[in-house]
């Protein structure tokens, strides 16, 4: 038996997220069902991080095991034939049987897109968050600050009655401009339903002045989803990288 770890890219625009859902098309979905074309065999594939519908992956990692005996490289390309266009295995590998996509990462690394402009952005259109209204830059990086380290975040998850510990660490919490494009990249041990989003959010009113930057403490203490911004939409955020123990 075998167990194979896949890097996948996707368009998460078309997609009702990650996970199987029923009469939803999702990419755990599609993925496996191009696997299993590929092989001849069913499998049950395992994904490091569960997508939400309309985010996107650059990074994403999940594996699965099988008793074929397919060369990677043979593999990598039999599976990418039966996927649409918006998904792709970029890579293809044979790990330890111990291997977990979800159970064995020990930090995930997300990015935010913020194109800030009143007119759109066709080409990224699908990546980006269009926002016009000018933000102070100085206030979002001060703010983004004092979230990095290991806090109780209920007050940024729209779920917090589904989880029974909101308790994460945020290891960096980087705040970039580059032209009109503004990029919020997240490295932490794990995140909340609507974790980033919500975090995006609440930088965007405090850089617009509507939150003050003083507040992030007392949004933490709240442990109240009502207490922290908007959540972001979708479309912006995009899984960057999955880290695991070398």
């Amino acid at each position: 038996m075998r167990n194979i770890q896949l890097l996948i890219e996707y368009d998460g625009t078309h997609y009702a997220g990650w996970q199987w859902q029923k009469n939803e098309k999702t990419i755990q979905e599609t993925l496996t069902g191009a696997i299993e074309q590929a092989i001849q065999e069913q499998i049950k594939l395992y994904g490091a991080s569960r997508t939400d519908a309309g985010v996107h992956a650059f990074g994403q990692v999940a594996n699965f095991k099988t008793i074929s005996d397919i060369p990677p490289e043979r593999l990598l390309l039999a599976i990418n034939f039966y996927l649409p266009c918006d998904i792709t295995v970029k890579k293809v590998t044979d790990v330890p049987e111990s291997f977990h996509a979800q159970y064995g990462a020990k930090s995930k690394i997300y990015q935010y897109t913020l194109f800030n402009d009143w007119i759109r952005t066709s080409l990224n259109r699908y990546f980006c968050y269009l926002y016009g209204f000018h933000m102070d830059m100085n206030k979002i990086v001060t703010a983004a600050r004092h979230l990095i380290g290991t806090h109780d975040f209920t007050s940024f998850t729209t779920k917090a009655r589904y989880e029974k510990d909101r308790i994460r660490t945020i290891k960096s919490l980087d705040v970039k401009k580059e032209g009109k494009y503004i990029y919020f990249t997240i490295e932490a041990d794990g995140f909340l339903y609507n974790m980033v989003r919500t975090i995006v959010g609440t930088l965007i009113e405090i850089g617009r002045g509507k939150i003050m930057v003083e507040s992030i403490k007392d949004i933490l203490d709240a442990k109240n989803r009502k207490a922290a911004g908007p959540t972001a939409p979708a479309k912006g955020l995009c899984l960057m990288e999955v880290k695991y123990d070398d």
